[in-house]
């Protein structure tokens, strides 16, 4: 796929790893691109389909792209390709497609399960863009990205609501008298902000613990942080698109060479 196509597919299905992808060196920009597509393709299998058993195998298919089989499609082709050059790692791939697997669930049982989800899908996913620009402690990079993914979650519930689906942990729920179903059938619950305080304060967590400088070349991948605490500072408020506020906040950790 041309480098313009992945870019323009990134900056559709995840405009906010396409804006601060733009910060890295651009040899590696495109292959950053296609790291969130292939998150994005991951996300689909269950987002596109009512029956779980078909985003199982839609799981599956991806897995045996990553192990080698050869796949025509415009995501499997380049990311093949950048796996046989050793651009990706497929051990950090696989573990996001294993993340996704609890999507094909009823619903999310325990906050530790939430976690581990989230630390697996998004947090992988940041952990590999930062391997591709040369870091090798990654575990601030999975909590940011797991962080990220928090965010979204807690700005996007009421979305996720509308498509019969609930992301949030059951358990930290009922704390709330919430279930996943009552927050599907009433995603405006005034309990509901409490709960969704209480995962922004984990997520918050994660962000404290992976503060840090970072490298002029290599800050693109710990970027998503700034927008994370942006999103978990104001849980509940209505998912919209990235305003200019959003986009000046990234370019100032850029400029200082910080996320957080």
């Amino acid at each position: 796929m041309p480098e313009e196509d992945l870019a323009a597919m990134a900056r559709r299905v995840d405009p906010d790893r396409f804006f601060c992808a733009l910060f890295a060196p651009a040899a590696a920009r495109p292959t950053l691109w296609l790291l969130a597509a292939f998150s994005h393709e991951l996300a689909r299998a269950r987002a596109v389909v009512r029956d779980p058993a078909v985003a199982h195998i839609r799981l599956q298919w991806w897995r045996e792209v990553i192990e080698g089989a050869e796949r025509r499609h415009p995501i499997a082709t380049p990311l093949s390709a950048a796996l046989r050059a050793g651009a990706l790692e497929p051990a950090g791939l696989l573990r996001m497609v294993d993340g996704r697997e609890i999507e094909a669930d009823e619903f999310i049982e325990t906050t530790a399960a939430w976690q581990d989800y989230l630390l697996s899908t998004q947090g992988e996913l940041a952990a590999q863009s930062g391997r591709l620009l040369g870091i090798t402690d990654l575990e601030p990079l999975r909590l940011i990205g797991a962080a990220h993914g928090a965010g979204w979650l807690v700005r996007s519930h009421a979305m996720l609501a509308g498509q019969g689906r609930c992301l949030l942990p059951a358990d930290l729920l009922s704390r709330h008298g919430l279930s996943p179903h009552a927050v599907i059938t009433r995603p405006g619950a005034p309990a509901l902000g409490a709960a969704l305080r209480d995962l922004a304060d984990i997520a918050t967590g994660w962000l404290r613990k992976a503060r840090t400088a970072w490298p002029r070349t290599q800050i693109a991948a710990a970027l998503p942080a700034i927008l994370a605490a942006r999103d978990l500072n104001r849980p509940g408020h209505p998912f919209a698109p990235r305003g200019l506020a959003d986009r000046l906040a990234v370019l100032a950790g850029f400029a200082r060479g910080r996320s957080g």
